[in-house]
């Protein structure tokens, strides 16, 4: 029998309020340049959004009793770094860059809906 063996990553899911999609289309295809992946049902009628960029596929699910995750988050990996952090500092979200990890350029901000995300340099 083989040993069970963690092989890799199928997506990230944060959550959203409801009745917000267009919101979370703005910023994560907007901004961050991801590309909306379609839905399948029976999960495409229960509101959301799925996206993808690269190898990255983040799920945001809808909560009714929706709070922002602002400890846990994903850390999506970027070219461009700079560019984005101006992006989305010119769009009125804040850049804290964070200089904590040895020779990792990196800083955080906040979607749409508060959730914490981590760009990290590629």
């Amino acid at each position: 029998m083989t040993e069970p063996a963690i092989v890799g990553l199928d997506h990230v899911q944060l959550a959203m309020p409801v009745g917000r999609e267009a919101d979370a289309v703005a910023f994560y295809v907007g901004l961050l340049g991801f590309t909306q992946a379609p839905k399948p049902e029976p999960l495409a009628s229960r509101g959301g959004a799925w996206f993808t960029a690269g190898t990255a596929v983040l799920h945001l699910g809808v909560d009714a009793d929706f709070r922002p995750a602002r400890k846990a988050h994903p850390a999506l990996v970027v070219e461009g770094l700079d560019a984005l952090a101006d992006r989305l500092a010119a769009a009125g979200h804040d850049v804290r860059w964070d200089h904590e990890l040895p020779g990792v350029r990196r800083f955080h901000t906040d979607d749409v809906f508060g959730n914490r995300l981590e760009l990290v340099a590629s």
